[in-house]
C-alpha cells in the first residue's frame, strides 16, 4: 500500500514538472458563447521563470500562420531567457474568420495570462507578432483599454487587457489604399471594407496617449509590408509621446522570424531586443 502511494505520488510529480514545462490551453474551453472554437495556445514555461510572458502572434496575412519560423524560434529564443511563452493560433481568413476573431483571440490570451499568474509563472505579459501578426500584436497595445471584445460576447473580467509590452516586427499597420498590405486587410475586414473601417484598422491612425513600451522593428527593402507602414506608425508613437524605439535596418527584407538565417547573423535583432528588455524590466 505504502509503495502505491509512494508511487502514484511520484508520478503526480513527474506530471506536473512536464506540465509546467510544457502545455496546450484551449483558450475559448468552457465558454458557452464560443463552444466549438478551437484556438490554441502553446504554452512554454522555462526551467527559471523570471516572471514575464510573452504572446506570440506569427504573421501570414491575417490568412494563415507561420508557425514554425515566426512563432516556435521566438519561443525557443525567449524561453531561453527565462520568459514564459505563448504561442497563439489565433483564428485566420483561410479558416473562414475574420474581424472581431482575431481581436477577440488575442484579448482573451491576454486574460488567461493575467487571471492565472501562478499556471504561466507571470506577472507581466508583453505581445509579439510578425507582420499581419504585429498588427494584432500592436492593436491589442492601443485598443486594450477601449475595446473589449470580451464582453460583446459575454465573458466579464476586471483583467487589464492592455499587455506592459508589445513588439510589432515587420508590421502591417495601413488599412489604407496607398501602403496597405492589401491581402492582410481583405482576410481581416473583407473584400470592401468601408473608409471608417480601414481608419479604425489603420494604427497610424488610432495610437493612444497611454500606449505600453514598444518596439518596432522593420528593415527598409521589405518587398511585403511597405517599410512606410513603419514609418507612419513611428511618427503617430512620436506624436502621442509614446515609450518607444524604431529599431530599422537597411535590409533584410520579410518573413526573417527568428530562425537561424543570414539576417539573423548578421544583424542579432533579437540580441538587440534583449537589451531594450532588460532595459525596461522585462527579462
Amino acid at each position: 500500500m505504502k509503495r502505491k502511494i509512494c508511487t502514484f505520488i511520484f508520478m503526480l510529480f513527474l506530471l506536473n514538472s512536464i506540465w509546467c514545462k510544457k502545455y496546450s490551453v484551449y483558450i475559448w474551453s468552457g465558454i458557452k458563447s464560443m463552444r466549438g472554437e478551437r484556438v490554441l495556445m502553446e504554452v512554454n514555461v522555462p526551467e527559471n521563470p523570471n516572471g514575464t510572458a510573452v504572446i506570440i502572434c506569427p504573421g501570414g496575412s491575417y490568412h494563415h500562420l507561420g508557425i514554425f519560423n515566426e512563432g516556435r524560434t521566438s519561443a525557443k529564443w525567449f524561453n531561453s531567457n527565462g520568459v514564459t511563452t505563448c504561442l497563439l493560433w489565433y483564428r485566420v481568413a483561410k479558416n473562414n474568420y475574420h474581424y472581431p476573431a482575431q481581436m477577440q483571440d488575442i484579448q482573451r490570451a491576454i486574460q488567461l495570462v493575467r487571471e492565472n499568474p501562478y499556471f504561466y509563472k507571470a506577472n507581466k505579459v508583453g505581445v509579439i507578432g510578425y507582420s499581419a501578426g504585429g498588427h494584432l500584436a500592436a492593436w491589442s497595445g492601443m485598443f486594450g483599454g477601449r475595446t473589449n471584445e470580451l464582453k460583446k460576447i459575454g465573458i466579464e473580467t476586471s483583467a487589464n487587457l492592455t499587455p506592459d509590452f508589445v513588439i510589432p516586427v515587420y508590421p502591417v499597420v495601413s488599412m489604407q489604399d496607398d501602403i496597405g498590405h492589401k491581402w492582410s486587410r481583405k482576410s481581416l475586414l473583407g473584400k470592401n471594407p468601408s473608409q471608417q473601417k480601414k481608419d479604425l484598422f489603420s494604427l497610424e491612425l488610432q495610437v493612444p496617449k497611454n500606449m505600453p513600451p514598444t518596439y518596432l522593428v522593420a528593415c527598409r527593402d521589405d518587398p511585403v509590408v511597405l517599410f512606410e507602414n513603419s514609418v507612419r506608425l513611428s511618427k503617430a508613437l512620436e506624436e502621442a509621446g509614446a515609450d518607444f524605439v524604431f529599431k530599422q535596418y537597411p535590409e533584410g527584407g520579410h518573413g526573417f522570424g527568428m530562425a537561424k538565417n543570414k539576417f539573423l547573423k548578421k544583424y542579432s535583432w533579437n540580441e538587440e531586443l534583449k537589451e531594450w528588455l532588460l532595459a525596461k524590466g522585462f527579462m
